[in-house]
């Protein structure tokens, strides 16, 4: 098989941890895996100490912002790398960010086969954005694969509605071999609580975007006894905002502050909150921690305002464990694909933002924690749909199915 130079361009990576690192990490070192090289360009962090990080090659520019904001930093050298370069392909991961818009009005100059993955246009119906996805409709026919992570969401239908020709669908997945062999951690006793307590488990960064507020809402209006809902989150630039927020909603739920003061932030805090039926905690955990926190849930939540393909779904039902998510993103297909949970009901606003309903959401979720052969037929179902289509090793060899396709 011919040996390919790849070279996967993306926001932030290694160590970083989120939904598009865990895509373009996953891809890339299984693609070197296959004997491939795999380059991956994203943005500078004093925190990462190597150059190639598990056999990928990481080159790191000191560039911020996106097309419409502004971007500031190396973005000359960038664009110098990108036209100098000899990759056979070269992937944008996600767009409205430094590193695929920089190449953006540049694709006509740069000799490589070129490939799109948009992973949602969140900003598409954002006024400041209409210029920016006027300009996309033309630069969406100049890449050689424009690949979408579903086969209903804003970004394909944009892409549908205006005639781009070189479409394709890949989806997101879990790792089956990161769930299966991680290190157990006994996580209840961990953060404290009983080992007969249901536990109900949120993931996601502190971006204010995930649904932590909503989660806690749902949780204190459910009031299900002796329960636990663990917010796991990581850094954010923001902290003492998002903080406070969190702080606001608590003291609405009426739920008693336990541990911290206005003044801690959660990228260094372990916030904790009793009700009347259980604790709320927010914590960041390791990798390993979160995987094992995936497994030892009751039921992932995820009340999510805004996504495209969250790979939290996936990595839930890799661990066994079902969820209830709001209408965001392409969660409604994957229910679809893989049977591994609910959505709850939700409202989305014209600027493409999901809001879910508290009262009933809380109603929904009490029901199917009292239904145990429900969450052990959502649980089954998700599992085995997820090894048996949604797994990185499967989906690795699609994108390299892809890119031999555009090589040869």
């Amino acid at each position: 098989m011919a040996k390919m130079k790849i070279l996967h361009t993306v926001q932030g990576y290694l160590p970083e941890r989120n939904g598009m690192q865990e895509v373009v990490s996953q891809l890339s070192e299984k693609l070197v895996a296959l004997g491939h090289e795999v380059t991956v360009a994203t943005t500078f962090s004093s925190q990462r100490t190597t150059a190639f990080i598990n056999g990928v090659k990481v080159v790191s520019f000191n560039i911020s912002g996106n097309a419409v904001t502004g971007m500031s930093g190396e973005t000359d050298s960038y664009i110098s790398f990108l036209k100098q370069s000899d990759f056979d392909i070269i992937t944008n991961f996600a767009a409205q960010q430094w590193a695929t818009d920089l190449m953006l009005p540049v694709l006509k100059e740069i000799k490589a086969k070129k490939v799109f993955v948009p992973t949602g246009f969140s900003a598409l119906n954002v006024p400041a954005y209409k210029s920016y996805f006027e300009n996309m409709k033309s630069w969406m026919k100049e890449y050689d694969a424009n690949i979408f992570l579903s086969d209903n969401y804003r970004d394909i239908n944009f892409a549908r509605a205006n005639n781009v020709q070189q479409v394709g669908i890949i989806p997101n997945g879990a790792s089956e071999t990161e769930f299966a062999n991680a290190p157990f951690i006994d996580i209840r006793k961990l953060i404290h609580v009983p080992e007969d307590s249901p536990l109900i488990i949120t993931v996601g960064n502190h971006t204010g975007y995930k649904g932590h507020a909503e989660a806690m809402k749902i949780f204190s209006e459910a009031a299900i006894p002796n329960a636990s809902l663990l917010v796991i989150g990581n850094d954010v630039t923001n902290g003492n905002r998002v903080f406070n927020k969190m702080k606001e909603v608590i003291n609405l739920a009426g739920l008693k502050d336990t541990n911290c003061s206005l003044s801690c932030k959660l990228t260094a805090a372990r916030y904790n909150a009793l009700s009347p039926a259980g604790s709320i905690r927010v914590q960041a955990m390791s990798r390993t921690e979160t995987i094992n926190t995936f497994k030892q849930a009751d039921l992932f939540l995820f009340p999510s305002l805004i996504e495209c393909s969250p790979i939290v779904l996936f990595e839930s039902l890799a661990a066994g464990t079902p969820f209830l998510v709001a209408d965001v993103g392409n969660a409604k297909e994957i229910i679809e694909w893989t049977g591994g949970g609910q959505l709850l009901p939700t409202v989305i606003d014209k600027r493409g933002y999901s809001k879910v309903n508290i009262k009933e959401s809380a109603q929904m979720m009490k029901t199917l924690l009292n239904s145990k052969p429900a969450m052990e037929s959502l649980a089954k179902a998700g599992n085995e749909a997820v090894l048996e289509k949604f797994t990185w090793t499967k989906i690795v060899k699609q994108y390299e199915g892809l890119y031999l396709q555009l090589f040869i």
